[in-house]
């Protein structure tokens, strides 16, 4: 999900995304972008052997706004989960 709303702005460079993700290996990341190209949902274009970027399909960009209504929810919820989980650790 994270990769999808990583090109849901503009197609971008696998470091451009390895920066932006964060916390994820390059190793990770291409097994990802492969697996996304495989299910339709990201494209891979190879200007020159060291110029490739990805960008998403019409069928990725089709999960944008339902990826967008999951970021609101989880930034408008986080905290209450926060507090579940800290009660949850606390109980004994």
């Amino acid at each position: 999900m994270l990769v999808l709303f990583g090109l849901s702005q503009q197609p971008r460079r696998h470091g451009e995304l390895v920066d932006l993700i964060g916390g994820i290996s390059r190793k990770v990341l291409t097994q990802t972008l492969r697996r996304l190209q495989q299910y339709g949902l990201v494209e891979r274009h190879a200007e020159a052997p060291r110029r490739v970027e990805y960008s998403l399909t019409d069928l990725g960009r089709t999960l944008v706004e339902p990826i967008e209504v999951l970021t609101n929810w989880a930034r408008d919820h986080g905290g209450a989960i926060a507090d579940f989980q800290e009660a949850a650790e606390a109980a004994p």
